[in-house]
């Protein structure tokens, strides 16, 4: 059969599981000839209206991440397999007794962005129904709750006004703190087709930047002084939309007298920029009414976040630019169900369907939900949290599908506080994460291409998650193990659910319970599904965007065109801003701010994307950004190793010395965890310090010092899996021999094993080590020595090739490793004293999806590409998912520069 043919035969459509853009993903399964595994084959949805068949290079590269390496099959209690019955029966009578003696907030969940909503209306029900607390929070407090609050606070409901057609119509696109190019590059694309100017306002230098009209590099955390100043440009220069200010909203006066001593030039001072560049981006606001304001974790994640979100909310009221076409404030979230979550209830302030914890809200789900131990007001806010775990306040919780030991800031502490927990419950695919190592119970769920629900991603549209594979081993749909426990604690008649389509008709109908204006008014129904067929949901559901009701059965592409707003009155309100002041530096002991953020080609804590090799080519090592004159302060040299310190914990990184960053100031990616390397866990770093409104904690301003790490020499392993999984075992445990060795490592997957990188501390005996650790029955290990004008470079090797050693003393100077990776599969005779020969280092890939590398398209410039579109058609590169495009444009920038100088 003909491989086009084999691909005919079962195709879905689902969603991507990554960001907040929700794109439609064509998954098309077939098998093999024989016994083979499937064949998968990721496409982009072409009918799916958030992405028309476009997906970045991690969408297009979900085929590569699937697969039951590293997947929990079976539950585990205290390490060790046990049967479902055996696991559920614990995790309830654990909870039942937790409640029993210590009441019902002595329990908590901790829920994720990473769940269906299907799952998450199933938890919030059970907690805030049932066992009767509000201590259900979710990994979404850490990247999108202030823009809730703030849109609560203005607009009376937390409904984002956009679409993503806005993008496309827009005269202008404010990008403030988002790194749209690499964290949202489906809809940074879309923001590039269009007729829009873009200005980035963003302390660093990045890849959206380089594709900007204007980029103001403001101070970190000044982003309330300069839209406090926009507000103040506004209203001298006769920009503002008197009719609608007082027919629509409220409060104006008190934003417009907290603004009135934000000048330009004292705005330009605050925030650190030339003022004609100021001037320029309040000039272009002023003088474009189709604006977009898109912002992400840049203001977010913030101590004073909410501030910030209304800061730039109340300059789209002042000029009326809502409601309208082509603009709006227009929050982005960051993961694939953030919105589902807060639709649901999955903040610990919120309870289902939009509803807050007042007394009307608190009878109306009780009487919906039959319930009988309604929670009576919010709960714990997830720094709060996970500090009263610490405390002994909270002594059973639920983790599901998310990695709190690793996200969460002060995240050593996170951690400590979960292992001494009486109760820790996690629910994951991922068999080992930082955080399933300090659970008591380990329960196996489902993953993507398997889970079966639906999600809402950012301009508020329900798709359908679909499940293609089949479920592997003993995992079960994280709904149902809930539902399970619930039957467990004695609420089976209220959790019957057999598919998630009933849990969906119950939400819905939910949303739609006493939502009028005479009983209580909300934003978000979609009454309108609440009778949809069990066959409709599977295979005719039409992705759409909230409110889905009997007025608008077909959706809302944008909200708030009639001016008429979820508050009491109908008027949204204007929230005077008073910016708090920049975190600065502490001084000699901290005296750097370091920011922290994503990468292009990877994801959260790498469970996923860190299984494709090809998504590590990018970057595949824990970094810190260092500009050159604070390189130079600190006697620190570019791919060096080094330390980053903070009050809470330590970070070890290579340094990657760059303009982009200003002086001062430092940037780590946050992907890196324990079970990836040493000592890269960014969030460590991080003061556990929380917005007053939105309870979000601050990542981006951390108080740091920086030192050289100075190794003794270097090494490359490469080893088989089985081998690799021993290693990586006993580093996690603290080996001694190890200990004594290895200064910092992190590890990258191959083909038939694992690449470890090591920093070392002195020569090691690997002869022990390889006695030790890998049980290779008394095999010595064969070695070989080249002298080189670097330094001497060492091969060892066993027999069967099962471990090879490459070690040196410059870690740049050991041979490419995809050369070295190669010779894992490939146990030639010839092939350890090939190895040994000078091969040049490899190139970082720019282009992950075509692999090009930064080399070939320098080379390609030299001899005379003068554009990106003329590189495309050359090289490929930037002709599929598009996010290596600005990374294209800087390489021209800088090589023509360097060409004509």
């Amino acid at each position: 059969m003909a491989l086009t043919e084999l691909f005919s035969a079962r195709k879905s459509c689902t969603t991507c599981p990554y960001c907040g853009v929700g794109c439609g993903v064509a998954a098309t399964q077939a098998l093999q000839p024989g016994d083979g595994d499937p064949v998968i084959r990721i496409q982009g949805d072409e009918q799916h209206p958030a992405n028309h068949g476009k997906l970045c290079v991690k969408g297009s590269s979900l085929a590569d991440t699937l697969g039951n390496h590293g997947r929990l099959l079976k539950p585990q209690l205290h390490g060790s397999d046990c049967d479902w019955d055996t696991a559920l029966d614990y995790a309830a009578s654990k909870l039942r007794a937790t409640i029993d003696e210590y009441g019902p907030d002595s329990v908590a969940f901790y829920l994720s962005g990473q769940l269906l909503t299907e799952d998450y209306y199933v938890a919030n029900k059970l907690m805030k129904g049932f066992i009767g607390t509000a201590n259900v929070d979710t990994n979404s407090r850490l990247c999108m709750s202030s823009a809730v609050a703030a849109y609560k606070r203005a607009l009376g409901a937390d409904a984002v006004p956009c679409n993503y057609e806005d993008l496309d119509e827009a005269e202008l696109v404010v990008l403030i703190g988002s790194n749209a190019a690499w964290t949202h590059p489906i809809l940074f694309q879309r923001m590039q087709a269009g007729k829009a100017r873009l200005v980035v306002v963003d302390p660093r230098a990045s890849a959206t930047s380089e594709m900007a009209d204007l980029h103001l590099a403001i101070t970190p955390g000044s982003d309330g002084a300069l839209f406090n100043g926009l507000l103040h440009y506004l209203t001298e220069y006769g920009a503002l939309d008197q009719a609608f200010i007082d027919n629509h909203t409220e409060h104006f006066t008190d934003a417009l007298y907290a603004a009135a001593e934000w000048t330009p030039e004292k705005v330009a001072e605050y925030c650190s920029v030339a003022l004609d560049q100021l001037l320029a981006f309040y000039e272009l606001f002023r003088s474009t009414e189709k604006a977009v304001s898109f912002y992400s974790q840049g203001v977010n994640q913030s101590s004073s976040g909410t501030d910030k979100n209304n800061s730039i909310i109340n300059c789209h009221l002042a000029t009326g630019r809502i409601g309208k076409p082509g603009c709006g404030p227009f929050s982005i979230t960051g993961q694939p169900n953030a919105m589902g979550g807060r639709e649901v209830g999955g903040l610990a302030n919120m309870l289902a369907a939009h509803m807050d914890f007042s007394d009307d809200n608190i009878n109306r789900v009780g009487r919906f939900w039959q319930a009988s131990n309604m929670a009576k007001g919010p709960g714990l806010k997830a720094v709060d949290l996970f500090d009263a775990i610490d405390s002994g306040k909270v002594k059973a919780v639920w983790i599901m599908a998310t990695n709190p030991a690793v996200s969460m800031p002060d995240a050593r502490k996170v951690a400590a506080a979960l292992r001494k927990c009486p109760t820790v419950i996690v629910s994951d695919c991922v068999g080992d994460t930082d955080t399933a190592r300090c659970a008591d119970l380990l329960l196996p769920a489902t993953t993507w291409g398997e889970k079966n629900g639906t999600v809402t991603n950012s301009e508020r549209r329900i798709s359908r998650q679909k499940g293609f594979l089949e479920i592997p081993g003993e995992a079960r749909h994280d709904w149902d193990i809930i539902c399970d426990v619930a039957h467990r604690l004695g609420y089976a008649e209220f959790f019957d659910y057999k598919h998630p389509v009933e849990i969906f008709r119950e939400h819905a109908a939910l949303s739609g319970f006493e939502n009028n204006r005479a009983q209580a008014r909300r934003a978000f129904d979609i009454s309108a599904l609440a009778e949809i067929s069990e066959q409709e949901y599977d295979h005719y559901f039409t992705p759409v965007q909230w409110p889905v009701n009997a007025d608008n059965p077909d959706g809302t592409p944008r909200l708030f065109s009639d001016g008429d707003f979820f508050t009491p009155n109908g008027r949204a309100r204007f929230i005077a801003v008073d910016p708090q002041c920049p975190k600065q530096a502490t001084g000699d002991q901290y005296p750097l701010v370091m920011n922290s953020g994503r990468l292009r080609d990877q994801w959260h804590t790498m469970t996923r994307t860190g299984r494709a090799r090809k998504l590590l080519d990018h970057s595949e090592a824990p970094e810190v950004h260092v500009h050159p004159q604070e390189a130079q302060k600190f006697g620190i040299e570019d791919a060096q190793l080094v330390r980053v310190e903070s009050e809470t914990g330590q970070f070890f990184g290579r340094a990657r010395v760059t303009a982009s960053q200003k002086p001062g100031q430092l940037f780590a990616p946050i992907h890196w965890s324990d079970s990836l390397a040493h000592n890269a866990t960014v969030s460590a770093l991080a003061v556990p310090v929380t917005d007053p409104f939105s309870g979000q904690p601050e990542f981006k301003q951390m108080a740091v010092n920086i030192e050289p790490l100075k190794a003794h020499s270097y090494a490359c392993l490469l080893l088989r899996t089985s081998t690799a999984t021993e290693l990586h075992s006993r580093l996690q445990a603290g080996d001694r021999l190890l200990e004594d060795t290895i200064l910092h490592w992190y590890r990258v997957p191959v083909e038939g094993g694992y690449r470890f990188e090591l920093a070392l501390k002195q020569q090691p005996d690997w002869q022990a080590i390889a006695d030790k650790l890998f049980n290779l029955s008394g095999q010595q290990l064969n070695r070989q020595r080249l002298q080189l004008p670097s330094g001497e470079r060492w091969l060892l090797h066993s027999e069967q090739m099962e471990l090879l050693v490459f070690t040196g003393t410059d870690w740049q100077s050991l041979p490419d490793r995809k050369t070295l990776e190669d010779a894992l599969n490939k146990p030639l005779p010839e092939v350890p004293a090939q190895l040994l020969q000078n091969v040049p280092a490899g190139a970082q890939m720019v282009c992950t999806c075509l692999q090009v590398s930064r080399k070939e398209i320098e080379a390609a410039i030299a001899d005379g590409a003068a554009s990106v579109d003329e590189l495309g058609e050359l090289l490929g590169c930037g002709t599929n998912c598009g996010s290596c495009k600005p990374e294209i444009s800087a390489l021209l920038n800088t090589n023509l520069a360097v060409a004509v100088g």
